[in-house]
């Protein structure tokens, strides 16, 4: 019977306070909401206020914003390493297998720094744009507000081979799925949490081809899958081509940020492999698919603390790295 559905949620939860070593809404490695009050009073502000009209420009830019928080932190931590441009030293993470043709919001960000330099130079940094960007976005489409832990420094470097390995894919296993989580120090409450983030946003056509003509190497959908979702998917996502053809991830409300993601995977329609298998594959990690699909202020605070989790993920504080100057090259920068 696997576990009864209190006790699935109760050993998480307990978790969620206890694997990050800090109480609720603790705020870890010396990172604090009020890093810039004095040094730029007016950082929350103008990055609020650009991701505003990024996102009354085009609804889908919040979902590409918390994404672009996602993959830098996963990846030597939240440190704006995703952000660099590839140069003579450096071989940029734009150029993974999750990120190319894929990861958007890059002249958001620039735009967002280009005010923040002329407001206070050499102050706000790229990875700190990143996490409140991550948060505005998260709001503005109707999701949970969170105070954004500050205080971290960008990066010296990339690293596409950990862009290629650490960030959890469409089609892996949820085994595989939970370790490159507990990898980062995040438990399964922020696996589940933070994938009740596709509520927003687009998926590409190659993401989740593999689920509507040969799911397990037998030329077969995925079982899993609601068989007239199915029907309707492969109209837009064929068996060869159309790669980049998007699909919402959360078909009945994709521009608003709520619990429908959790709703449609109860009804065999999550999008991805990656989102059905919270239910078919663990009944801890299905408990919570059920308490969120119930519960959408359970679901809120969840993911508004598992994103201060992730944006705890081994950051860059005192000294270490450096403040950029420009979010896509180092400041000692040459051609």
């Amino acid at each position: 019977m696997g576990c009864l559905l209190m006790l699935c949620l109760v050993s998480p939860l307990l978790l969620a306070t206890s694997v990050h070593g800090n109480p609720w809404y603790g705020y870890g490695y010396g990172l604090f909401p009020q890093f810039y009050d004095h040094s730029c009073p007016k950082a929350k502000e103008i990055v609020q206020s650009i991701v505003a009209q990024a996102v009354a420009r085009e609804t889908r830019m919040a979902a590409s914003l918390v994404r672009l928080h996602f993959h830098d932190c996963f990846v030597k931590g939240c440190d704006a390493s995703v952000l660099l441009d590839n140069s003579t030293t450096i071989i940029s993470e734009k150029g993974s297998n999750p990120n190319m043709n894929s990861l958007r919001g890059f002249e958001v960000v620039d735009e967002i720094k280009a005010a923040l330099e002329a407001a206070c130079p050499g102050t706000v940094s790229c990875a700190d744009i990143l996490a409140l960007a991550a948060r505005d976005s998260t709001v503005l489409v109707g999701g949970p507000y969170w105070d954004v832990p500050l205080g971290r420094r960008d990066s010296l470097g990339a690293s596409i081979q950990g862009s290629n390995n650490d960030i959890p894919a469409p089609n892996n296993t949820l085994p595989t799925i939970i370790t490159k989580f507990k990898r980062q120090g995040l438990n399964i409450v922020d696996v589940v949490a933070l994938s009740g983030g596709h509520t927003i946003g687009m998926s590409r056509c190659t993401s989740f081809r593999q689920r509507l003509y040969n799911q397990s190497g037998n030329g077969m959908a995925d079982y899993t899958l609601d068989v007239s979702y199915a029907a309707q998917l492969r109209q837009g996502c064929p068996r060869s081509g159309g790669d980049n053809n998007l699909f919402p991830l959360d078909f009945v409300s994709p521009a608003k940020f709520d619990n429908f993601y959790f709703k449609n995977i109860l009804s065999g329609k999550g999008l991805l492999s990656s989102d059905q298998v919270l239910l078919t594959k663990s009944a801890e990690t299905a408990a919570l698919v059920k308490a969120y699909a119930d519960d959408v202020n359970l679901f809120f605070k969840h993911f508004a603390q598992s994103m201060v989790n992730m944006g705890n993920i081994s950051p860059l504080t005192g000294s270490q790295g450096e403040i950029r100057k420009n979010c896509r090259r180092l400041n000692n920068y040459y051609h």
